[in-house]
């Protein structure tokens, strides 16, 4: 009897790449695994739900077992940490890369052409452009594709954003469609599909992760003026956050962040959320999208104030020290308290949308530049299911890309114009009181700040081209000469009224 030969193969066995495995099985494919510490491929294999599986899941010991175990054409999905392989400076490539390049390395002389390399990991889209030309010129196909949701959404359903060489897609829609999470009226239409080429998929992964960290910076500027400014107990807070994921801003992060406000310390008994250290993690794709953003010369303002909002939370002693020197106001807001709640969620609702403008604007002037095609109606989505942003406000950026593709920005779009305008006067009192409170809003002030000039025809920019020109001959343009320039001017011996 010939050997079995298996659908798809993975590489990395930490808690996502398990996830996924399990994922593809339960939708019938049949799935081959291996990881460099080879223990954890037989002690995952030992796991009761790896065994019930029976032979629809084998493992390998080597990168060689696991690409003779495969079907012709090979399929085979990295899921790897930098600590999963040694440097490859055969390949001559990027040595802050060398992980999933090491592997790339080992597996060149066990494909035949026209087999599939995946990379599921968080990639710098840079290496997926590379990559992907690498591998044309071998013949081998490559795919990097942004897979979010965390281990929930590996296990049960992620969004993926596929993108690399387009022939290998064929190949890998059936199962990546399947094991992706289902939304639509009939729960039918998956939150997975093509990108674009190259580092496409990898670039709409980037940008998702730093929408996801605007949105919860702006929810905890939420969080943080209604404990502050209100007073409200977490009991309170679980109340509003509940009261607004039945509205607009029904999403998970909404969703979880309600449910945070009910979970007690089981060895204290105080709430659990008040116990943890102010000090935000990162993993640094919402670092690259702002680098990105800056490289193309983008205002993605929202991502990158959450950046450094999560930086200066890291300075916890400094700020600790500060706090006995420094003073501001303090006090709690006196007015009308259920309409002020309802004022910072129109707040958190206009700048949420200008998060989501930035980070659109950002991969559209990202398609130009990479001679990419994004449609960005698919890829919003995309997003509304299995993936971290995930929010019913999904459906209407899809209406506003049906409408028009070529939308310039969000805010232009009626609905969201509407939207905005109509929240403009509780956002402004929400930043104006916490600006008078001494409360941190980073998130609310940077969202009103882009607004606000992005509508404004003119700017004070005129002042800097003159200083620049003063100093530096770095030259200017004329409102009164279009066309024409750059001009520059003497400014110190210029005659002066």
């Amino acid at each position: 009897m010939a050997e079995k030969k298996y659908d798809i193969g993975l590489m990395g066995l930490a808690v996502m790449g398990q996830n996924l495995v399990l994922n593809m099985v339960d939708h019938g494919f049949d799935v081959a695994v291996f990881n460099r510490t080879t223990s954890k491929v037989d002690d995952f294999l030992a796991t009761p739900e790896a065994q019930a599986k029976g032979d629809k899941l084998t493992g390998a010991h080597s990168l060689a077992e696991l690409v003779s175990k495969l079907k012709s054409p090979r399929k085979i999905m990295l899921m790897i940490k930098s600590k999963d392989a040694v440097p490859a400076p055969e390949l001559k490539l990027y040595p802050e890369s060398a992980a999933v390049d090491a592997v790339i390395a080992e597996l060149i002389p066990l494909l035949d052409k026209g087999d599939v390399i995946i990379d599921g990991g968080n990639t710098q889209f840079k290496d997926t452009e590379r990559r992907t030309k690498y591998l044309q010129a071998l013949g081998i196909r490559y795919i990097g594709t942004g897979v979010s949701g965390g281990e929930e959404g590996a296990r049960r359903g992620p969004s993926m954003m596929p993108g690399g060489d387009p022939e290998a897609w064929p190949l890998v829609k059936p199962i990546f469609q399947a094991i992706s999470a289902k939304v639509g009226p009939n729960k039918d239409v998956p939150c997975c599909d093509w990108i674009g080429e190259r580092g496409a998929g990898h670039y709409v992964k980037m940008v998702h992760n730093g929408v996801e960290y605007g949105d919860m910076q702006l929810i905890s500027d939420a969080y943080w003026i209604l404990k502050n400014g209100l007073g409200l107990t977490n009991k309170e807070l679980y109340e509003v956050f509940a009261e607004w994921n039945k509205t607009e801003l029904d999403s998970y992060l909404v969703e979880i962040t309600r449910d945070i406000f009910t979970v007690d310390d089981p060895e204290t008994g105080k709430p659990l959320v008040d116990l943890i250290l102010d000090a935000a993690g990162a993993k640094g794709t919402g670092k690259w999208m702002s680098q990105l953003a800056l490289d193309l010369g983008v205002p993605s303002t929202l991502v990158t104030e959450a950046v450094y909002a999560r930086a200066i939370s890291a300075m916890k002693q400094p700020r600790v020290n500060a706090s006995a020197i420094l003073s501001g106001p303090t006090g709690q807001y006196t007015g009308d308290r259920k309409e002020f709640i309802d004022q910072v969620k129109q707040a958190l609702y206009a700048s949420k949308i200008c998060s989501y403008a930035q980070g659109f604007v950002q991969m559209q002037a990202a398609a130009k530049e990479y001679d990419w095609k994004l449609d960005c109606g698919r890829i919003a989505l995309l997003w509304r299911g299995g993936c971290i942003i995930r929010a019913v406000f999904l459906e209407r950026i899809k209406d506003a890309y049906d409408k028009d593709p070529n939308l310039e920005n969000l805010l232009l779009d009626p609905y969201f114009k509407n939207a905005v305008e109509s929240a403009q006067g509780a956002w402004r009192n929400v930043v104006k009181t916490a600006f008078e409170l001494g409360i941190p809003v980073p998130g609310f002030a940077t969202a009103l700040t882009y607004f606000d000039s992005y509508r404004s025809a003119n700017l004070p920019a005129n002042l800097i081209q003159a200083q620049r020109d003063y100093f530096g001959a770095h030259t200017y343009l004329r409102v009164d000469k279009p066309g024409e320039g750059p001009f520059h001017t003497d400014w110190i011996n210029v005659k002066k009224s």
